[in-house]
């Protein structure tokens, strides 16, 4: 037997608009009839890169990230600019977060980050075959560490439970995957 599990908007508003976010507040009517609210986070998405060295070392950033107070192990990532692909964006972010271009990319898949109450995208990419770029670098609000970790020391970091960002989790899993 099926069950609906549709919810069906009624109305909302919009709560805030910001550079990267914007927040709804809507009413929804649940399967069962019943009416609630749903905060929503609208995000225009973004990308992340698994850049693999020839030799299998992984590029990644360390960042500081305000919101969790703490510099993080990041894979390079970045939103999406209006009307923008995914795969552009990967080229472009590959560019500005460390300085590289990639011969070589595949996509590993997408994943929503917290679809309790965003409906953030990630689309990511595996880059292989890096080479240095000129001429580019990070924007002027981002300042990041460059750092190369050979993959199974970067798995045995996150077995650990040393890297904490979920993008780079997730990103690191779906390449294993498919090794």
């Amino acid at each position: 037997m099926s069950v609906t599990l549709f919810e069906e908007r009624i109305d909302g508003e919009d709560v805030y608009s910001g550079k990267i976010l914007k927040l709804e507040v809507d009413r929804v009517r649940l399967p069962n009839g019943h009416v609630t609210i749903r905060e929503v986070v609208r995000h225009p998405g973004a990308v992340v890169v698994v850049p693999v060295l020839s030799d299998g070392r992984v590029v990644l950033v360390r960042q500081y990230r305000y919101p969790v107070a703490q510099v993080l192990l990041e894979l390079p990532a970045g939103k999406l600019d209006p009307g923008e692909e995914p795969a552009a964006c990967a080229r472009r972010e590959l560019g500005e977060e460390i300085g590289m271009s990639a011969a070589r990319w595949a996509s590993l898949g997408s994943i929503y980050t917290t679809p309790g109450f965003s409906d953030e995208i990630l689309h990511i990419f595996l880059a292989t075959d890096l080479r240095p770029l000129e001429g580019v670098g990070p924007d002027e609000d981002e300042f990041l560490d460059v750092t190369m970790i050979a993959s199974d020391e970067l798995v045995e970091m996150a077995r650990k439970g040393q890297v904490h960002d979920a993008k780079t989790l997730a990103g690191l899993f779906l390449w294993q995957l498919r090794a």
